[in-house]
């Protein structure tokens, strides 16, 4: 085997030289597309240049010393500057996965060289495209759109609410409720029962206290005392509205309080809600109004006390709308206020079950039949005829109503005045 002459050398080191530059070009190409090629290039021109060193002995075009020391510190410099741009290309060039899918547009043409700038600048918006299944989720961001859907679509429910609160049909007790204020509760401070006058008054001048006119209007079946004139009852039967029972009333010490005439509107309550702005004369007629008034269960009045609609209504809910009606029925006809608290109390019983609850008339809710037996001595009255000779009668005062007998004066006498009649119960001239 023949030995290689140096021109031999020389000539096989430059064709090795220029067939490795060629190879790791492109494998450089393909491993470093854009950042670090530079680095990439320069490391495999300096291999390049070690190796031709190391093989041929001579000097290299960058002035390398000659032999093989020189050429192997500039391979091993060279693998290093390798090791190192292949170490920094995964973290500079994210787009390398993309751009390696792309040498078939730009290879197809070669041809040209200023049109494959373009395309190449176009596989840029490839990574978006890549990227484009990360915005999925804000794609699907519209699925949760259709939770304000249900939202918008109950919007509708409040339209009936709002339709609901019609005005109160006039005569009505919730239309009277309206009327009447609203205010706190004043002090209870220098009540006393005596302020509203004695307990059961003969107001109307018929010879009977208001407790026994009050029994004979909502008792059933009612017996009187002997001798007087049918006013004293002794016994009867109610239907007690505040319970639905019914009571045998037996007048006497230990029965008498089995039925009991409450006040619908407490006289503690009203005390506190107005009354202490009326005259005496005008809180007595509040106390003896029979609009006021109700024959009823002892224990259920005593249960009751000074209770308003708030703090207390009847057991028996199917009187729940009358007694309501009968409170705002007294409360408007005095002037008197109630609390917030009673009024919400009362509207909420109307609305809910009664909303054409009626006004009560003056003369209450509960009224029962009258006995025909007892309904003669009331309506027996002054001898008709009698006034007929005084129609001219005048009277310019009370004090002249007394002076001629003629008081009580009552609604329809001769000489009557409505300025007699200062408490509105029909009877002028009473003191």
């Amino acid at each position: 085997m023949t030995d290689i002459k140096p021109t031999q050398k020389r000539k096989l080191g430059s064709v090795t030289i220029v067939t490795g530059s060629i190879l790791g070009l492109l494998v450089i190409a393909a491993m470093f597309p854009s950042v670090t090629a530079g680095l990439g290039l320069l490391a495999f021109c300096g291999l390049l240049t070690g190796l031709y060193v190391l093989i041929t002995g001579r000097r290299s075009w960058a002035r390398l010393p000659a032999g093989r020391r020189g050429g192997a510190i500039a391979v091993a410099a060279s693998v290093v500057t390798l090791i190192v741009a292949s170490a920094l290309a995964p973290a500079s060039e994210l787009d390398a996965p993309s751009l390696a899918s792309d040498p078939a547009p730009t290879s197809s043409p070669s041809a040209s060289t200023s049109p494959t700038a373009a395309p190449s600048s176009e596989p840029e918006p490839t990574p978006v495209n890549a990227s484009e299944p990360e915005l999925q989720p804000e794609a699907d961001a519209p699925a949760p759109e259709p939770e304000p859907t249900p939202v918008t679509a109950s919007e509708p429910e409040p339209q009936p609410e709002a339709a609901a609160p019609a005005p109160a049909a006039v005569g009505t007790a919730l239309a009277q409720l309206d009327t009447i204020p609203i205010k706190g509760r004043a002090p209870k401070t220098g009540y006393d029962r005596d302020q509203f006058g004695p307990a059961w008054k003969d107001v109307d001048r018929n010879g009977c206290d208001q407790r026994n006119d009050l029994l004979l209007r909502d008792l059933e079946s009612i017996s009187f005392k002997p001798g007087t004139n049918n006013c004293v009852v002794t016994s009867g039967t109610l239907l007690d509205p505040f319970t639905g029972s019914v009571i045998n009333f037996v007048r006497g010490e230990g029965t008498s309080n089995a039925v009991q005439i409450d006040h619908v509107v407490a006289l503690s309550d009203a005390w506190q809600k107005g009354a202490q702005q009326m005259g005496q004369d005008q809180r007595e007629a509040f106390a003896n109004d029979p609009l006021n008034l109700l024959a009823v269960d002892g224990s259920s009045n005593g249960a009751k006390g000074d209770g308003d609609a708030a703090t207390w209504l009847p057991p028996n809910k199917g009187f729940r709308c009358e007694y309501v009606a009968l409170q705002t029925a007294v409360k408007a006809k005095y002037g008197l206020w109630m609390t917030q608290a009673e009024s919400d109390a009362i509207r909420n019983i109307l609305t809910s079950t009664c909303p054409d609850q009626p006004v009560p008339t003056d003369g209450g809710v509960m009224v029962a039949p009258e006995p025909a037996p007892a309904a003669e001595p009331l309506t027996v009255e002054a001898p008709a005829p009698a006034p007929a000779p005084l129609v001219d009668v005048y009277y310019p005062n009370c004090d002249a109503v007394k002076a001629a007998g003629a008081a009580p004066i009552r609604a329809g006498d001769p000489g009557w005045q409505s300025k007699f009649d200062r408490d509105g119960d029909g009877v002028g001239c009473e003191n």
